[in-house]
């Protein structure tokens, strides 16, 4: 009986921790107030129509850039905790390119409604929302759509193979092949070998909160379709392990025939978000970064918020966002050939 309530009580107390843990990794991730990066007022050229539509009990904020074109569409999904405008830079490299664009702020980001950002595989959920979305659009229904993700994203536009939308190419950048997978990942990360005895309890949750959907792969959407799909992974990730919980590392189990591999190894440009951006931008950043570290340390940690609205004034957000051409253009050329095999 003694040993019975130890495990019982070891098990409650498990699963809490697990919960309270997973819970405070996802919670709700509003605009910030100030930014270092592109906003939409920067940029008001670039048209965009907002609309909504539901995932779940949740009503989701989405964008529309280049409503009319007819090249095709670009669907964009974010990485966690991002919103849509994070991906700014990116949405106005393929609108000058010709594409329209539709993305959204996920489940608990930004404009979107949710108490939380729930978990790994909402992400997958959320993009089979925007993708039902588009299904019934009369502007965009017709056009060839090309799925472009980032981390959370990157998951998202592989594993939503598994669901049947009509998709002609995917970008999958930095994802991982599945929420179980990078969770443990991370799991070992903070506690070492206790993770094994706590990944139950991390499985458990899961299911709770996404059913047979916190099982879903990236690896088996991608299998299950004969869609070109290009994975791109930096082999010095530090949140994605190259060789661990990303889908690059899962490729010999992949048997879509139409798959390519980007791994990015150049220093400075082969982490979790630092592949997108131009060299100048990364010493811009490291630049305004120092500054902002040292009135951190000025203040003890507290920047007044008149200080800080004048450093970030300070900021040039179009050098603080220069994409690197070079890899942006490998993405780009890998959509336009799948376009000319679109039927």
């Amino acid at each position: 009986m003694v040993l019975c309530a130890a495990v019982i009580l070891f098990s409650v107390g498990s699963f809490i921790a697990v919960k309270t843990l997973h819970d405070r990794n996802f919670q709700r991730s509003d605009r910030p107030q100030f930014s270092a990066y592109l906003r939409y007022e920067d940029v008001p050229e670039y048209n965009r129509k907002i609309v909504q539509f539901k995932s779940g009990k949740n009503t989701l904020t989405g964008y529309i850039y280049g409503e009319g074109t007819e090249k095709g569409l670009i669907v964009l999904a974010h990485g966690l905790g991002a919103g849509a405008e994070s991906y700014l830079p990116q949405i106005i490299y393929f609108l000058d390119k010709g594409w329209a664009v539709f993305t959204y702020d996920s489940t608990g980001n930004h404009a979107s409604e949710g108490k939380s950002m729930v978990g790994l595989a909402q992400s997958l959920l959320d993009l089979d929302a925007a993708l039902t979305y588009v299904k019934g659009h009369d502007n965009l229904n017709h056009l060839p759509v090309m799925l472009f993700g980032h981390s959370w994203g990157g998951y998202a536009v592989a594993s939503v193979l598994n669901y049947g939308h009509p998709v002609t190419a995917v970008a999958s950048v930095a994802g991982y092949n599945s929420p179980m997978e990078i969770l443990f990942e991370q799991a070992k990360d903070i506690m070492g070998p206790f993770a094994h005895v706590t990944y139950p309890f991390m499985w458990l949750y899961q299911n709770m909160l996404f059913g047979k959907t916190a099982l879903a792969k990236a690896v088996d959407g991608i299998n299950k379709t004969a869609v070109p799909v290009m994975i791109i992974h930096g082999d010095a990730d530090n949140v994605i392990s190259y060789t661990g919980a990303a889908t690059i590392a899962h490729r010999n189990e992949i048997t879509n025939p139409n798959v390519v591999y980007k791994t990015c190894s150049k220093e400075g440009h082969n982490g979790h978000s630092n592949l997108f951006f131009s060299e100048a931008t990364m010493r811009y950043r490291a630049e305004k970064n120092q500054e902002y570290k040292e009135l951190d340390e000025r203040y003890g940690g507290d920047i007044p918020d008149n200080i800080k609205a004048a450093y970030y004034e300070g900021i040039d957000r179009f050098r603080s966002s220069e994409l690197d051409s070079e890899f942006m253009d490998e993405i780009n050329e890998f959509f336009e050939r799948a376009l000319e095999t679109y039927d």
